[in-house]
């Protein structure tokens, strides 16, 4: 994502709009029409943008752990349609609740908790992950 890890600082990507704009122009070059958005720590960033101004873009929604929850309201959460599951690993005793507490204002939501994962509970349980992943899928057909 532009602006993080090695890549260089990008303008657009400076607003929650701009970030809504980036992903939304990402997914319509890669020709994705309501794709499920995966979405683990700091791509919180972009995707909770995009979700509650776009959501009805997407087939599904499944965060883990991101950041930026606190960012919206109960409110913002609540008109969201999109079917979501919220995934954590259970020993991210700080972002994962943290994130699960602002999430489960989402409608369409259910929960999963990977044990004995940390915040990056795919690297740590890439199974259960995965496990958790498909079964979601499946569930959207």
């Amino acid at each position: 994502m532009p602006g993080y890890g090695n890549s260089p600082p990008a303008e657009m990507v400076a607003t929650a709009q701009g970030r809504v704009a980036f992903l939304d122009h990402v997914l319509q070059e890669l020709g994705m029409w309501r794709p499920v958005l995966v979405s683990p720590s700091m791509s919180g960033r972009f995707a909770l943008p995009f979700l509650l101004a776009r959501g009805d873009r997407l087939s599904g929604f499944m965060p883990v752990a991101p950041v930026g929850t606190k960012d919206y309201t109960a409110e913002q959460y609540q008109q969201v349609q999109t079917p979501t599951l919220i995934l954590y690993g259970d020993r991210d005793t700080g972002l994962g609740p943290q994130a699960l507490q602002s999430l489960r204002h989402l409608p369409w939501h259910r929960v999963a908790m990977v044990p004995d994962a940390g915040h990056a509970c795919y690297l740590d349980k890439p199974e259960d992950f995965h496990r958790a992943l498909l079964g979601f899928l499946h569930q959207l057909k």
